[in-house]
């Protein structure tokens, strides 16, 4: 597993190497971060509801492309892996690849859910203050699911995959706030705070699951460079 993790981290990285490559850095800037985040769910009916939130960590790379001093299109791709818990006030049934097991009303359902995200947003920054800029992003995140795993103490599972509850695709928003603080030339500290949540419902409402609408959200600590 922690090479295949360290595998999708070369990726990422070779792959900014390559789009960078054939762009002016006048163009285009480019960044990598890693972030800490807080997952949670939310719901649409009182069948199911939130039962806390769990730590995750999102790595990736940034671009940024200026199309005037202080604003660009900022996209790129990261690594987010977020979970939270639901439980539900009816008994349901979950489905895995070899097995199927029965929850009782109350029993937390842990989800740990690992996606690729692509954002695409506006940035909007100030002008340098000293050695501080201060910035804000906003946009669009299409999200791919590629990977899911749940935990069900009642029923003594733990890390079962569970690809089958899980929807593939989903798409959310995302705002972010924060400073820079320049190390010289282009390179700079970025420090921020960010919320995101998904539109999508990220839950399949298979045989003998309540109809509902399951949100992710995702509170996110920006620690990063750019160069």
């Amino acid at each position: 597993m922690e090479n295949f993790t360290l595998t999708r981290v070369h990726a990422l990285i070779i792959t900014g190497l390559l789009i960078t490559s054939s762009l002016s850095s006048q163009e285009i800037r480019f960044g990598i971060f890693a972030d800490p985040v807080i997952g949670w769910f939310s719901s649409d009916t009182r069948e199911t509801a939130n039962d806390g939130a769990r730590p995750g960590f999102n790595f990736g790379i940034t671009f940024n492309r200026y199309f005037a001093k202080n604003y660009s299109f900022s996209t790129g791709i990261s690594i987010l892996n977020a979970g939270g818990r639901l439980i539900s006030s009816d008994t349901i049934m979950m489905y895995f690849n070899n097995f199927n097991t029965e929850i009782p009303s109350g029993r937390p359902v842990v989800y740990k859910i690992q996606y690729i995200n692509v954002p695409l947003g506006l940035k909007f920054e100030s002008n340098q203050i000293g050695y501080v800029t201060f910035f804000t992003d906003a946009g669009l995140d299409p999200k791919v699911v590629i990977g899911g795993k749940v935990d069900i103490p009642s029923a003594s599972v733990k890390g079962e995959t569970a690809m089958k509850e899980l929807n593939r695709f989903n798409l959310g928003y995302h705002i972010t706030a924060g400073i820079s603080y320049s190390l010289g030339g282009t390179t700079e500290i970025v420090a921020g705070l960010g919320f995101e949540q998904c539109f999508m419902d990220i839950t399949k409402d298979l045989f003998q699951q309540p109809q509902d609408k399951i949100s992710h959200n995702f509170l996110k600590f920006r620690v990063g460079i750019n160069f």
